[in-house]
């Protein structure tokens, strides 16, 4: 159960980054600190979550086009930031998941609603 504080952020941030916002709102409510953009030397990670002992390094996938590229690039940055690889597929957005299976990304997907 979030608090009032937590589902306040959440709704917050999806009225300001849409899409980014609530998938980054979800990991809120869960109870993890949540950056968003984070500038890295290979450019930026779009969901950076820590807290509970772990660092999870978020990318958004709204559509399927390059998915095996932008889990590669998830994955260098993930190394530079010492966190867990996460792709979250929003909405419809179908990859083809034995192709990221050599990656050692985590694949969620967030449903539109």
């Amino acid at each position: 159960m979030a608090t009032y504080r937590q589902a306040h952020l959440a709704r917050l941030l999806e009225s300001k980054f849409g899409t980014l916002g609530k998938v980054a709102g979800r990991y809120v409510t869960a109870g993890l600190h949540v950056t968003l953009r984070l500038p890295t030397r290979l450019g930026p990670v779009d969901i950076f979550a820590q807290g509970a002992g772990q660092k999870l390094a978020i990318e958004v996938l709204e559509k399927s086009e390059g998915a095996r590229e932008k889990a590669e690039q998830l994955v260098k940055k993930a190394e530079l930031l010492k966190a867990k690889p996460v792709l979250v597929l929003y909405g419809d957005c179908k990859v083809n998941l034995s192709e990221l299976a050599g990656l050692g990304v985590k694949v969620k997907r967030v449903p539109k609603r």
